[in-house]
Protein backbone atom coordinates (compact mmCIF):
# COMPACT_ATOMS: atom_id res chain seq x y z
CA UNK A 1 0.00 0.00 0.00
CA UNK A 2 1.61 3.67 -1.17
CA UNK A 3 1.60 5.91 2.23
CA UNK A 4 1.55 9.86 1.56
CA UNK A 5 4.14 11.02 4.49
CA UNK A 6 5.91 13.85 4.95
CA UNK A 7 10.07 13.98 5.36
CA UNK A 8 9.78 14.22 8.79
CA UNK A 9 8.85 10.57 8.47
CA UNK A 10 10.03 9.27 5.74
CA UNK A 11 10.63 5.17 6.93
CA UNK A 12 14.04 3.62 6.27
CA UNK A 13 14.27 0.98 3.25
CA UNK A 14 14.37 -1.57 5.87
CA UNK A 15 10.77 -0.61 6.32
CA UNK A 16 11.79 0.07 10.11
CA UNK A 17 8.77 2.47 11.32
CA UNK A 18 9.81 6.21 11.83
CA UNK A 19 11.63 7.06 15.12
CA UNK A 20 10.35 9.54 17.27
CA UNK A 21 13.19 12.19 18.32
CA UNK A 22 13.66 14.18 21.31
CA UNK A 23 11.57 17.17 20.13
CA UNK A 24 8.74 14.99 19.20
CA UNK A 25 8.64 13.29 22.82
CA UNK A 26 8.58 16.09 24.17
CA UNK A 27 5.76 17.42 22.01
CA UNK A 28 3.72 14.06 22.48
CA UNK A 29 4.24 14.34 26.24
CA UNK A 30 3.06 17.85 26.32
CA UNK A 31 0.39 17.31 25.09
CA UNK A 32 0.12 14.06 27.49
CA UNK A 33 -0.02 16.84 30.16
CA UNK A 34 -2.68 18.92 28.94
CA UNK A 35 -5.87 16.59 29.53
CA UNK A 36 -4.74 15.92 32.80
CA UNK A 37 -3.89 19.14 33.70
CA UNK A 38 -7.70 20.58 32.78
CA UNK A 39 -9.29 17.42 34.95
CA UNK A 40 -7.90 18.48 37.96
CA UNK A 41 -7.13 22.42 37.43
CA UNK A 42 -11.26 23.57 38.20
CA UNK A 43 -10.81 21.53 41.61
CA UNK A 44 -9.69 24.65 43.15
CA UNK A 45 -11.48 26.73 41.31
CA UNK A 46 -14.81 25.83 41.06
CA UNK A 47 -16.06 28.25 44.43
CA UNK A 48 -14.82 30.86 42.27
CA UNK A 49 -16.80 29.54 39.21
CA UNK A 50 -19.98 29.03 41.11
CA UNK A 51 -19.69 32.93 43.00
CA UNK A 52 -19.20 34.39 39.14
CA UNK A 53 -21.84 32.39 37.36
CA UNK A 54 -24.36 31.85 39.80
CA UNK A 55 -23.53 28.25 39.46
CA UNK A 56 -25.39 25.30 41.79
CA UNK A 57 -23.60 22.48 43.24
CA UNK A 58 -24.96 20.08 40.62
CA UNK A 59 -23.88 22.13 38.25
CA UNK A 60 -20.24 22.81 39.25
CA UNK A 61 -20.01 19.19 39.52
CA UNK A 62 -21.23 18.61 35.89
CA UNK A 63 -18.04 21.25 34.92
CA UNK A 64 -16.03 18.20 36.39
CA UNK A 65 -17.97 15.59 35.42
CA UNK A 66 -18.42 16.72 31.76
CA UNK A 67 -15.03 16.69 30.89
CA UNK A 68 -14.66 13.12 32.25
CA UNK A 69 -17.39 11.33 31.14
CA UNK A 70 -16.76 12.79 27.58
CA UNK A 71 -13.00 11.88 27.43
CA UNK A 72 -13.91 8.18 28.77
CA UNK A 73 -16.62 7.75 27.05
CA UNK A 74 -14.57 8.28 23.86
CA UNK A 75 -11.11 7.82 24.32
CA UNK A 76 -10.77 4.24 22.87
CA UNK A 77 -12.64 5.31 19.55
CA UNK A 78 -10.16 7.91 19.26
CA UNK A 79 -6.98 5.34 19.47
CA UNK A 80 -8.94 3.04 16.47
CA UNK A 81 -9.45 5.90 14.64
CA UNK A 82 -6.07 7.24 15.09
CA UNK A 83 -4.70 3.67 13.72
CA UNK A 84 -7.05 4.15 10.90
CA UNK A 85 -7.08 7.39 9.49
CA UNK A 86 -3.10 8.10 11.09
CA UNK A 87 -2.08 9.12 14.45
CA UNK A 88 -0.63 12.64 13.77
CA UNK A 89 -3.72 13.62 11.78
CA UNK A 90 -5.70 12.87 14.59
CA UNK A 91 -3.04 14.14 17.43
CA UNK A 92 -3.07 17.63 15.34
CA UNK A 93 -6.62 17.77 14.78
CA UNK A 94 -7.61 16.42 18.45
CA UNK A 95 -4.91 19.10 19.76
CA UNK A 96 -6.47 21.82 17.61
CA UNK A 97 -9.92 21.27 19.22
CA UNK A 98 -8.35 20.85 22.39
CA UNK A 99 -7.10 24.43 21.96
CA UNK A 100 -10.34 25.89 20.54
CA UNK A 101 -12.92 24.40 23.08
CA UNK A 102 -10.72 25.94 25.95
CA UNK A 103 -10.88 28.83 24.49
CA UNK A 104 -14.76 28.81 24.56
CA UNK A 105 -14.64 27.66 28.23
CA UNK A 106 -12.28 30.67 29.09
CA UNK A 107 -15.08 32.66 27.54
CA UNK A 108 -18.38 30.85 28.60
CA UNK A 109 -20.92 33.47 29.54
CA UNK A 110 -22.56 31.36 31.51
CA UNK A 111 -22.54 28.17 33.56
CA UNK A 112 -24.38 25.78 31.01
CA UNK A 113 -22.83 27.03 28.14
CA UNK A 114 -19.45 26.40 30.35
CA UNK A 115 -20.39 22.34 30.94
CA UNK A 116 -21.25 22.62 27.16
CA UNK A 117 -17.56 23.52 26.55
CA UNK A 118 -16.13 21.25 29.20
CA UNK A 119 -18.00 18.28 27.68
CA UNK A 120 -17.17 19.26 23.95
CA UNK A 121 -13.04 19.76 25.61
CA UNK A 122 -13.08 16.45 26.69
CA UNK A 123 -14.19 15.01 23.17
CA UNK A 124 -11.08 16.69 21.79
CA UNK A 125 -8.89 15.33 24.87
CA UNK A 126 -10.42 12.04 23.77
CA UNK A 127 -9.20 12.37 19.73
CA UNK A 128 -5.61 13.67 20.93
CA UNK A 129 -4.41 11.57 24.13
CA UNK A 130 -4.72 7.96 22.48
CA UNK A 131 -2.23 9.02 20.06
CA UNK A 132 0.35 10.00 22.49
CA UNK A 133 1.00 6.06 23.38
CA UNK A 134 0.18 4.84 19.96
CA UNK A 135 2.80 7.03 18.61
CA UNK A 136 5.55 5.84 21.35
CA UNK A 137 4.38 2.46 21.00
CA UNK A 138 4.95 2.59 16.94
CA UNK A 139 8.14 4.48 16.91
CA UNK A 140 10.41 3.06 20.08
CA UNK A 141 12.06 0.05 21.14
CA UNK A 142 13.82 -1.40 23.38
CA UNK A 143 15.76 0.92 26.03
CA UNK A 144 13.98 3.89 24.47
CA UNK A 145 10.68 3.29 24.46
CA UNK A 146 11.10 1.75 28.57
CA UNK A 147 12.50 5.27 28.84
CA UNK A 148 9.88 7.21 26.71
CA UNK A 149 7.01 5.29 28.66
CA UNK A 150 8.54 5.95 32.24
CA UNK A 151 8.69 9.85 31.24
CA UNK A 152 5.05 9.08 30.24
CA UNK A 153 3.71 7.94 33.61
CA UNK A 154 6.37 10.38 35.42
CA UNK A 155 4.29 13.06 33.28
CA UNK A 156 0.59 11.77 33.92
CA UNK A 157 1.06 11.71 37.58
CA UNK A 158 3.22 14.81 37.82
CA UNK A 159 0.08 16.38 35.82
CA UNK A 160 -2.42 15.21 37.98
CA UNK A 161 -0.78 17.48 40.71
CA UNK A 162 0.62 20.53 39.02
CA UNK A 163 -2.85 21.22 37.46
CA UNK A 164 -4.15 22.11 40.89
CA UNK A 165 -1.24 23.57 41.78
CA UNK A 166 -1.71 25.86 38.79
CA UNK A 167 -5.09 26.19 39.14
CA UNK A 168 -4.82 28.23 42.46
CA UNK A 169 -2.15 30.36 41.49
CA UNK A 170 -4.27 31.41 38.36
CA UNK A 171 -7.30 32.15 40.09
CA UNK A 172 -5.46 33.72 42.50
CA UNK A 173 -3.32 35.70 40.10
CA UNK A 174 -6.44 36.86 38.58
CA UNK A 175 -4.03 37.97 35.11
CA UNK A 176 -6.12 40.95 33.10
CA UNK A 177 -9.16 40.59 35.32
CA UNK A 178 -9.61 37.24 33.93
CA UNK A 179 -10.17 35.33 37.39
CA UNK A 180 -11.31 31.87 36.77
CA UNK A 181 -11.52 31.45 33.24
CA UNK A 182 -7.53 32.10 32.93
CA UNK A 183 -7.59 27.94 34.01
CA UNK A 184 -8.77 27.38 30.71
CA UNK A 185 -7.25 30.14 28.50
CA UNK A 186 -4.24 29.30 29.46
CA UNK A 187 -4.02 26.46 27.51
CA UNK A 188 -4.21 28.32 24.37
CA UNK A 189 -0.91 29.58 23.58
CA UNK A 190 0.38 25.93 24.67
CA UNK A 191 -1.26 24.40 22.11
CA UNK A 192 0.11 26.59 19.85
CA UNK A 193 3.30 25.90 20.50
CA UNK A 194 2.43 22.10 20.77
CA UNK A 195 0.85 22.68 17.15
CA UNK A 196 4.26 24.57 15.76
CA UNK A 197 6.14 21.74 17.23
CA UNK A 198 3.70 18.40 16.30
CA UNK A 199 4.00 19.72 12.35
CA UNK A 200 7.70 19.21 12.60
CA UNK A 201 8.24 16.76 14.97
CA UNK A 202 5.86 13.70 15.65
CA UNK A 203 6.25 10.87 12.71
CA UNK A 204 3.09 10.49 10.72
CA UNK A 205 2.17 6.91 11.95
CA UNK A 206 -0.99 4.11 11.45
CA UNK A 207 -1.58 0.46 11.69
CA UNK A 208 -0.75 -1.62 9.05
CA UNK A 209 -4.17 -3.46 9.37
CA UNK A 210 -6.56 -0.75 10.02
CA UNK A 211 -9.82 -1.84 11.77
CA UNK A 212 -13.26 -0.23 10.40
CA UNK A 213 -14.98 1.39 13.65
CA UNK A 214 -16.88 -1.04 15.64
CA UNK A 215 -20.19 1.56 15.59
CA UNK A 216 -22.42 -1.25 18.13
CA UNK A 217 -19.64 -1.71 20.31
CA UNK A 218 -19.00 2.19 20.65
CA UNK A 219 -22.46 2.84 21.74
CA UNK A 220 -22.73 0.68 24.47
CA UNK A 221 -19.42 1.15 25.71
CA UNK A 222 -20.84 4.94 26.16
CA UNK A 223 -23.90 3.88 27.42
CA UNK A 224 -21.78 1.34 30.22
CA UNK A 225 -20.18 4.41 31.46
CA UNK A 226 -22.82 6.89 30.85
CA UNK A 227 -25.46 4.61 33.26
CA UNK A 228 -22.16 4.35 35.76
CA UNK A 229 -20.48 7.84 36.03
CA UNK A 230 -23.72 9.88 35.18
CA UNK A 231 -25.80 8.97 38.55
CA UNK A 232 -22.75 8.42 40.87
CA UNK A 233 -21.68 11.69 40.14
CA UNK A 234 -24.61 13.87 39.42
CA UNK A 235 -26.86 11.75 42.51
CA UNK A 236 -26.00 13.40 45.66
CA UNK A 237 -26.18 17.21 44.65
CA UNK A 238 -29.20 15.78 42.71
CA UNK A 239 -30.84 14.06 46.05
CA UNK A 240 -30.62 10.91 44.29
CA UNK A 241 -33.58 11.03 42.46
CA UNK A 242 -35.09 7.66 40.51
CA UNK A 243 -33.75 8.35 37.58
CA UNK A 244 -30.02 7.51 39.15
CA UNK A 245 -31.39 4.54 40.61
CA UNK A 246 -32.65 3.03 37.27
CA UNK A 247 -29.28 4.29 35.59
CA UNK A 248 -26.89 2.52 38.49
CA UNK A 249 -29.26 -0.94 37.85
CA UNK A 250 -28.76 -0.51 33.94
CA UNK A 251 -25.36 -0.74 34.37
CA UNK A 252 -24.58 -4.12 34.90
CA UNK A 253 -27.17 -5.30 32.15
CA UNK A 254 -25.44 -2.61 29.36
CA UNK A 255 -21.98 -3.21 30.54
CA UNK A 256 -23.04 -7.50 30.01
CA UNK A 257 -24.54 -6.56 26.68
CA UNK A 258 -21.33 -4.59 26.06
CA UNK A 259 -19.13 -7.93 26.30
CA UNK A 260 -21.30 -10.42 24.47
CA UNK A 261 -21.42 -8.15 21.42
CA UNK A 262 -17.83 -7.37 21.26
CA UNK A 263 -17.23 -11.17 22.25
CA UNK A 264 -19.32 -12.05 19.28
CA UNK A 265 -17.32 -10.05 16.87
CA UNK A 266 -14.29 -11.28 17.71
CA UNK A 267 -15.09 -14.70 17.51
CA UNK A 268 -16.81 -13.81 14.13
CA UNK A 269 -13.47 -12.31 12.80
CA UNK A 270 -15.21 -9.47 12.58
CA UNK A 271 -12.87 -6.21 14.71
CA UNK A 272 -14.74 -5.11 17.57
CA UNK A 273 -13.88 -1.92 19.57
CA UNK A 274 -12.48 -3.52 22.38
CA UNK A 275 -11.20 -6.93 21.61
CA UNK A 276 -11.62 -9.60 24.10
CA UNK A 277 -9.19 -10.99 23.05
CA UNK A 278 -6.41 -8.20 24.04
CA UNK A 279 -7.08 -9.38 27.52
CA UNK A 280 -5.32 -12.28 27.00
CA UNK A 281 -2.12 -10.13 27.34
CA UNK A 282 -1.48 -10.92 30.87
CA UNK A 283 0.67 -7.81 31.81
CA UNK A 284 -2.31 -5.60 30.10
CA UNK A 285 -4.74 -7.57 32.01
CA UNK A 286 -2.86 -7.19 35.40
CA UNK A 287 -1.83 -3.67 35.10
CA UNK A 288 -5.13 -2.61 34.36
CA UNK A 289 -6.70 -4.04 37.31
CA UNK A 290 -4.11 -2.38 39.29
CA UNK A 291 -4.72 1.05 37.64
CA UNK A 292 -8.67 1.09 38.58
CA UNK A 293 -7.87 1.64 42.32
CA UNK A 294 -5.17 3.45 42.25
CA UNK A 295 -6.84 6.20 39.93
CA UNK A 296 -9.60 5.93 41.77
CA UNK A 297 -8.14 7.30 44.98
CA UNK A 298 -5.70 9.43 43.72
CA UNK A 299 -8.36 11.34 41.94
CA UNK A 300 -11.01 11.27 44.87
CA UNK A 301 -7.62 12.57 47.23
CA UNK A 302 -7.24 15.19 45.07
CA UNK A 303 -10.59 16.46 44.93
CA UNK A 304 -11.07 15.93 48.85
CA UNK A 305 -8.20 17.93 50.08
CA UNK A 306 -8.84 20.85 47.53
CA UNK A 307 -12.28 21.07 49.42
CA UNK A 308 -11.31 20.54 52.55
CA UNK A 309 -8.26 23.20 52.63
CA UNK A 310 -10.84 26.05 51.07
CA UNK A 311 -14.33 25.00 52.95
CA UNK A 312 -12.97 24.03 55.82
CA UNK A 313 -9.46 25.16 56.88
CA UNK A 314 -10.32 28.21 55.21
CA UNK A 315 -7.38 28.28 53.01
CA UNK A 316 -7.46 30.57 49.84
CA UNK A 317 -6.89 28.68 46.00
CA UNK A 318 -2.97 29.58 46.21
CA UNK A 319 -2.09 28.03 49.78
CA UNK A 320 -5.08 24.77 48.66
CA UNK A 321 -2.98 24.36 45.60
CA UNK A 322 0.52 24.76 47.18
CA UNK A 323 -0.19 22.38 49.87
CA UNK A 324 0.84 19.73 47.19
CA UNK A 325 3.93 21.16 46.02
CA UNK A 326 5.90 18.66 48.18
CA UNK A 327 4.16 15.78 47.00
CA UNK A 328 4.97 16.79 42.94
CA UNK A 329 8.54 17.38 43.87
CA UNK A 330 8.69 14.53 45.45
CA UNK A 331 6.99 12.48 42.42
CA UNK A 332 9.12 14.26 40.20
CA UNK A 333 12.16 13.28 41.47
CA UNK A 334 11.49 9.65 42.23
CA UNK A 335 9.85 9.34 38.49
CA UNK A 336 13.62 9.80 37.26
CA UNK A 337 14.96 7.25 39.66
CA UNK A 338 11.79 4.64 38.77
CA UNK A 339 13.41 3.17 35.42
CA UNK A 340 16.83 2.26 37.51
CA UNK A 341 14.99 0.96 40.07
CA UNK A 342 12.98 -1.35 37.96
CA UNK A 343 16.27 -2.37 35.96
CA UNK A 344 17.71 -3.59 39.44
CA UNK A 345 14.75 -5.18 41.02
CA UNK A 346 11.46 -5.37 39.06
CA UNK A 347 8.37 -4.41 39.01
CA UNK A 348 8.36 -5.01 43.04
CA UNK A 349 9.27 -1.52 43.18
CA UNK A 350 5.35 -1.52 42.77
CA UNK A 351 4.32 -2.86 45.82
CA UNK A 352 7.18 -1.20 47.85
CA UNK A 353 5.53 1.90 46.65
CA UNK A 354 2.25 1.20 47.77
CA UNK A 355 3.59 0.91 51.13
CA UNK A 356 5.58 4.63 51.04
CA UNK A 357 1.86 5.65 49.79
CA UNK A 358 -0.38 4.28 52.32
CA UNK A 359 2.14 5.59 55.01
CA UNK A 360 2.02 9.07 53.83
CA UNK A 361 -1.79 9.13 53.38
CA UNK A 362 -1.66 7.46 56.74
CA UNK A 363 0.70 10.98 57.60
CA UNK A 364 -1.55 13.54 56.32
CA UNK A 365 -4.75 12.25 58.28
CA UNK A 366 -2.91 11.97 61.61
CA UNK A 367 -1.94 16.04 60.43
CA UNK A 368 -5.21 16.96 59.44
CA UNK A 369 -6.39 15.41 62.85
CA UNK A 370 -4.06 17.14 65.06
CA UNK A 371 -3.51 20.23 63.67
CA UNK A 372 -6.96 21.33 61.92
CA UNK A 373 -8.06 23.59 60.81
CA UNK A 374 -4.56 24.69 60.68
CA UNK A 375 -3.63 22.22 57.56
CA UNK A 376 -0.82 23.75 55.29
CA UNK A 377 1.87 23.32 53.51
CA UNK A 378 4.43 22.70 56.12
CA UNK A 379 1.60 20.52 58.15
CA UNK A 380 1.08 18.01 55.12
CA UNK A 381 4.61 18.31 53.52
CA UNK A 382 6.02 14.86 55.55
CA UNK A 383 2.52 13.15 54.28
CA UNK A 384 2.83 15.11 50.99
CA UNK A 385 6.24 13.55 50.49
CA UNK A 386 6.35 10.39 51.25
CA UNK A 387 2.69 9.95 49.05
CA UNK A 388 4.46 11.22 46.29
CA UNK A 389 7.55 9.00 46.28
CA UNK A 390 4.54 6.15 46.70
CA UNK A 391 2.42 7.17 43.75
CA UNK A 392 5.73 7.92 41.44
CA UNK A 393 6.52 4.32 42.27
CA UNK A 394 3.33 3.02 41.23
CA UNK A 395 2.15 4.90 38.41
CA UNK A 396 4.81 4.91 35.43
CA UNK A 397 5.86 1.34 36.09
CA UNK A 398 2.36 0.17 35.66
CA UNK A 399 2.03 2.55 32.78
CA UNK A 400 4.85 0.52 31.31
CA UNK A 401 3.13 -2.79 32.02
CA UNK A 402 0.26 -2.23 30.86
CA UNK A 403 1.63 -1.72 27.30
CA UNK A 404 4.92 -3.62 27.28
CA UNK A 405 3.26 -6.67 25.27
CA UNK A 406 0.84 -5.06 23.03
CA UNK A 407 1.67 -5.48 19.16
CA UNK A 408 2.41 -2.22 17.29
CA UNK A 409 -0.22 -2.95 14.93
CA UNK A 410 -2.94 -2.60 17.95
CA UNK A 411 -1.22 0.81 19.77
CA UNK A 412 -3.60 2.73 19.65
CA UNK A 413 -6.76 0.10 20.72
CA UNK A 414 -4.20 -0.80 24.03
CA UNK A 415 -3.30 2.81 24.47
CA UNK A 416 -7.38 3.94 24.20
CA UNK A 417 -8.30 0.76 26.42
CA UNK A 418 -5.58 1.94 29.47
CA UNK A 419 -6.43 5.88 29.41
CA UNK A 420 -10.41 4.75 29.47
CA UNK A 421 -9.70 2.70 31.93
CA UNK A 422 -7.74 5.55 33.93
CA UNK A 423 -10.20 8.13 32.87
CA UNK A 424 -13.21 6.61 33.70
CA UNK A 425 -11.56 5.49 37.35
CA UNK A 426 -10.53 9.06 37.88
CA UNK A 427 -14.19 10.20 37.15
CA UNK A 428 -15.40 7.32 39.53
CA UNK A 429 -12.68 8.57 42.38
CA UNK A 430 -14.70 11.89 42.69
CA UNK A 431 -17.69 10.48 42.49
CA UNK A 432 -17.57 8.04 45.25
CA UNK A 433 -14.90 9.69 47.46
CA UNK A 434 -16.01 13.11 46.82
CA UNK A 435 -19.37 11.91 47.65
CA UNK A 436 -18.39 9.79 50.73
CA UNK A 437 -16.63 12.94 51.98
CA UNK A 438 -19.31 15.08 51.59
CA UNK A 439 -22.03 13.30 52.58
CA UNK A 440 -20.34 12.35 56.09
CA UNK A 441 -19.08 16.35 56.94
CA UNK A 442 -22.86 17.37 58.25
CA UNK A 443 -22.73 15.13 60.44
CA UNK A 444 -18.80 14.59 61.27
CA UNK A 445 -17.41 17.36 60.68
CA UNK A 446 -14.92 18.52 57.68
CA UNK A 447 -11.93 17.39 60.31
CA UNK A 448 -13.25 14.00 60.57
CA UNK A 449 -14.82 13.38 57.38
CA UNK A 450 -11.54 14.12 55.96
CA UNK A 451 -9.85 11.43 58.46
CA UNK A 452 -12.30 8.78 57.38
CA UNK A 453 -11.78 9.11 54.00
CA UNK A 454 -8.41 9.26 53.80
CA UNK A 455 -8.43 6.16 55.64
CA UNK A 456 -11.04 4.37 53.04
CA UNK A 457 -8.08 5.78 50.24
CA UNK A 458 -5.24 3.80 52.34
CA UNK A 459 -7.77 0.81 52.17
CA UNK A 460 -7.47 1.28 48.40
CA UNK A 461 -3.28 1.92 48.38
CA UNK A 462 -3.44 -1.50 50.17
CA UNK A 463 -5.38 -3.22 47.58
CA UNK A 464 -2.90 -1.56 44.72
CA UNK A 465 -0.11 -3.51 46.49
CA UNK A 466 -1.33 -6.57 46.69
CA UNK A 467 -2.30 -6.66 43.10
CA UNK A 468 1.75 -5.10 42.55
CA UNK A 469 2.58 -8.31 43.79
CA UNK A 470 0.32 -9.97 40.97
CA UNK A 471 2.68 -8.33 37.94
CA UNK A 472 5.41 -9.64 35.62
CA UNK A 473 8.73 -9.19 37.49
CA UNK A 474 10.20 -7.90 34.85
CA UNK A 475 8.89 -5.51 32.00
CA UNK A 476 10.18 -5.62 27.87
Amino acid sequence: MTETITSRSVRPATGAPPALGGLGLFTVLLAAALPLIDFFIVNVALPTIGADLSAGEAVLELVVAGYGVAYAVLLVLGGRLGDLFGRRRLFLGGMAAFGLTSLACGLAPDAWTLVAARVAQGASAAAMLPQVLATIQATTTGPRRAKAMGLYGATAGLSMVAGQILGGVLVAADIAGTGWRSVFLVNVPVVLVGLFLAARAVPETRSARPEPVDVPGTFLLAASILTLLVPLTEGRAAGWPLWTWLSLAAFPFVAAAFYAVERGADRAGRTPLIPPSLFAIVPLRRGLLLLVPFSIGFSGFMFVIAVALQQGAGRGPVAAGLALAPLAVVFFLFSLAGPRLVARYGTRVVPTGAVLHALGLGLIALAAWRSWPDLGIVELLPGAAVAGAGQALQLPVTVRVVLSEVPAARAGVGAGVMTTTQQASLALGVATLGTLFLSLTPGMGMRDALVATLLVQVALVVLTGLLGLRLPRTID
